[in-house]
């Protein structure tokens, strides 16, 4: 089951939304401000990423500016405990499965969760239109 952690105020979070339903993609929604997240969640959630913390933390956020945090000189632990104290460390939307992880709203990399068999008939599609 495909997973979408969201913000209420984020246009990214809505954008997200709309394309999985958009394009009939099931999906579990959460609002991890509401309903913030746990350490094994986050924990989770940082095994999925390719770079670690820098994937799912945002470093723009005010919370991150207040703490005056530096990613370099946080344990995972320490890490952990501060997303699960302050949600808005978090990036938004994130949507994952089991085996993959996307962060933020990008059209093209969110493409990925459309199942196999979509995306071969868009392929083919494509490739006709080429021809064509």
């Amino acid at each position: 089951m495909l997973n979408l952690y969201v913000a209420q105020s984020s246009a990214s979070s809505r954008k997200a939304r709309a394309w999985l339903k958009g394009h009939n993609i099931e999906f579990k929604e959460r609002n991890i401000n509401s309903n913030p997240l746990s350490a094994d969640e986050v924990k989770k959630l940082l095994r999925l990423t390719e770079n670690g913390s820098e994937d799912i933390i945002s470093t723009r956020s005010n919370i991150y500016k207040k703490l005056n945090l530096n990613l370099d000189d946080l344990s995972v632990s320490q890490l952990v405990n501060l997303v699960v104290k302050y949600s808005d460390l978090i990036k938004r939307p994130i949507i994952f499965d089991d085996h993959r992880i996307e962060v933020g709203f990008n059209e093209e990399e969110i493409r990925r969760f459309l199942p196999r068999s979509v995306r071969e008939a868009e392929l083919r599609e494509l490739e006709a239109q080429m021809i064509g």
